[in-house]
């Protein structure tokens, strides 16, 4: 539940009211309440300083002069962006210094006369949520702004002295609705009648399609999903229950993958494009109605990764099937390929997303390396919404959209072999071109983002990396980074020997394992604040694949037993990126995941004992029950601490163009 707190904008003046002939700060109180406030309070910043000190509730704080559809307070307090958020509007060309705000990537970096002001476009738009976590930082601001000279209305002194406290806020921008701040009686007729010209419904169905999207999602997705999400509304049914359609869909269409046979391969590529359909709709069905839930997102992010994965090995059977090749071994680095792909896109969020909450000089300096340059011109093209090279950059990178259309074309026109050749050719080109210009802007930032973030959760170091890293922390050695990329480079190795039989497999897998472990643990648990440590945990997840894959060729384990746990690992992965997106506490039995270094151990040791293929799929049934039952209590029946924390950061956990 969630309670709002409504501050008059000018205690002493006349109320303004509505030309029905009811008061503004009523017909607000009531909008607020269909908003989903349980109750509504009406008072000043002593009031909002209080009642922040106590709550253990979100709070929606709404300014007395704010005019717009009920639709924007309920959006706004529905928001899934986790933390708090802030309603911006445009700045009139007459606002005052002091008033105006800055954004960069969805948050609000700076207001009033700070530094960032240069880039400032924006005013705050009357209407907040401020997450339970940030409530002691809103009471502590209430109390500043409540002392301080009265320069405006009470809501803008308080969101500008809840900025400065370091809280962070996301940007709530309007679209095809209507919100407005007046003063007068003039302009809020004004006001009225523009949020009269607009259908409210017609705009919140538009407002369920994602604003900025890939260009098959669309044009081939979102040109007509609105009317089936409208559809699927009305009777009733939860974006979760779309999501087990959609899930259901992919794997008929891996099975008829697996099957063969041309009339199989083209019903199996349609359903596979229905698919992606359900899965654009049970977000646009969320948005549309409003119904996000942590377990609903969560299951979201696990399902979309989940059917992706079953599709290749769909594929990889109908390869098998059809004599074409070891189509297992091009479905499992496809898979690898995707996982680590994401790791970065990860990371990179979180640095860029930190980047953008440091102070920036007044006057931007000229682009001093060929990373600021590359920033600079990637700005302007994704500012040129709709030209060629706009849309040239978001499907160079190979989102899911385009991985379904690939796959459904490939496979209903050639066979699966084509199709996973293809998913691995271009998405291994955009790997290599996303890395190469986020390395070069990760650089050019200079300085250390990272800081802030527990890396040591998400490198999911189990507990000998943990007791190796804290015995060499005090050592004076090289930064993660070089020895994660040294721990990769012998996992590489590794699988070179076991690929072309070189040497004895019990020797390698002795000395290779432990190379590995003591290079990637070497430096676990110290801060990685290096231009380039956030690679440092797609680097391990990259080292857990190239060495259980080549456990498995050495040791004679079916391709498939070596693809099934690094699935069960792989979704492990998104549930970690999941609870850095949301900013949850740490997993519920993460420790009964063993860790990336664990579960090397237990395979090495189980290989050297000669029970490969027992260990593998034992292994695999463990992790699976651990990462189930952990889902299960730990993402619908959050703990304390998690209800507390379950709202924190803007979404990084996967790049953009892989969020539905």
């Amino acid at each position: 539940m969630t309670l709002a707190v409504l501050l008059p904008s000018a205690p002493s003046a006349a109320p303004l009211t509505l030309g029905s002939g009811t008061p503004l700060i009523d017909h607000l109180r009531e909008q607020l309440r269909l908003a989903g406030a349980r109750d509504v309070v009406v008072g000043d910043l002593a009031d909002v300083a209080e009642l922040a000190a106590r709550a253990e509730e979100p709070l929606l704080l709404c300014s007395g002069d704010l005019v717009a559809h009920a639709a924007v307070l309920r959006h706004l307090a529905t928001n899934p962006a986790a933390g708090s958020v802030a309603l911006v509007l445009p700045a009139a060309p007459d606002a005052r210094s002091d008033q105006l705000v800055a954004e960069d990537r969805n948050q609000v970096v700076a207001v009033g006369t700070s530094t960032e002001l240069p880039r400032a476009n924006s005013v705050f738009g009357g209407a907040a949520r401020i997450a339970v976590a940030e409530l002691p930082a809103l009471a502590a601001a209430a109390r500043e702004a409540a002392t301080t000279v009265d320069r405006g209305p009470a809501f803008d002194r308080l969101l500008a002295a809840f900025v400065r406290t370091g809280a962070r806020v996301t940007s709530h921008r309007v679209r095809l609705l209507v919100a407005q701040r007046v003063s007068d009686q003039t302009e809020l007729a004004a006001a009225e009648a523009a949020v009269a010209a607009v259908d409210s419904d017609r705009a919140e169905l538009r407002l369920a399609v994602k604003d900025r999207d890939d260009f098959f999602a669309t044009y081939a997705v979102s040109t007509w999903s609105p009317w089936l999400t409208r559809l699927v509304a009305r009777l009733g049914l939860s974006p979760t229950a779309v999501t087990a359609v959609s899930v259901l869909f992919a794997v008929v269409a891996a099975a008829l993958f697996g099957y063969g046979g041309r009339v199989a391969l083209v019903v199996g590529a349609l359903l596979l494009y229905l698919g992606f359909v359900l899965d654009c709709v049970d977000g646009q069905l969320a948005r549309y109605t409003r119904r996000f839930s942590a377990w609903g997102g969560w299951l979201d992010t696990i399902a979309d990764r989940g059917k992706e994965y079953v599709v290749y090995a769909g594929l990889a059977v109908g390869v098998e099937r059809a004599g074409l090749g070891n189509g297992w071994a091009l479905a499992i680095a496809a898979m690898a390929l995707q996982t680590v792909r994401h790791m970065t896109d990860t990371w990179y969020g979180v640095l860029h997303d930190e980047a953008a909450r440091r102070p920036k000089p007044a006057v931007p300096a000229a682009p001093a390396g060929l990373g600021d340059r590359l920033g600079q011109a990637s700005a302007r093209v994704q500012a040129d919404v709709g030209s060629l090279f706009y849309w040239l950059k978001r499907t160079v990178v190979f989102p899911i959209g385009e991985r379904w259309a690939l796959i459904a074309l490939t496979v209903a026109l050639f066979n699966p072999l084509v199709s996973l050749v293809a998913v691995l050719v271009w998405g291994g080109l955009a790997f290599a071109y996303t890395l190469a210009l986020r390395t070069l802007r990760a650089r050019s930032m200079r300085m250390p983002v990272l800081a802030t973030v527990d890396t040591t959760r998400y490198r999911d170091d189990g507990l000998p990396a943990r007791l190796l890293g804290r015995v060499l922390a005090a050592v004076r050695l090289p930064g993660p980074l070089t020895f994660a990329a040294l721990s990769v480079v012998a996992a590489a190795v590794l699988l070179a020997a076991a690929v072309t039989g070189f040497g004895s497999a019990a020797v390698w897998t002795l000395l290779g394992v432990s190379v590995v472990l003591l290079a990637g643990a070497a430096r676990a648990g110290v801060p990685h604040t290096g231009a380039s440590d956030w690679l440092v945990p797609a680097a391990l997840r990259a080292v857990e694949f190239l060495v259980v894959i080549a456990l498995g060729v050495w040791w004679q384990v079916g391709a498939s037993m070596v693809f099934a746990p690094l699935l069960v690992i792989a979704l492990h992965h998104y549930d970690l990126t999941a609870r850095l997106e949301k900013r949850c506490g740490r997993p519920l039995l993460q420790a009964a995941m063993l860790g990336w270094d664990g579960r090397l151990l237990v395979l090495a040791v189980g290989a050297l004992a000669g029970f490969a293929p027992v260990v593998f799929g034992v292994l695999t049934g463990y992790l699976a029950v651990i990462f189930v039952v952990a889902a299960w209590y730990g993402w619908r029946a959050p703990g304390p601490r998690d209800r507390r924390t379950a709202q924190g950061q803007v979404a990084y956990a996967l790049s953009e163009s892989d969020r539905r």
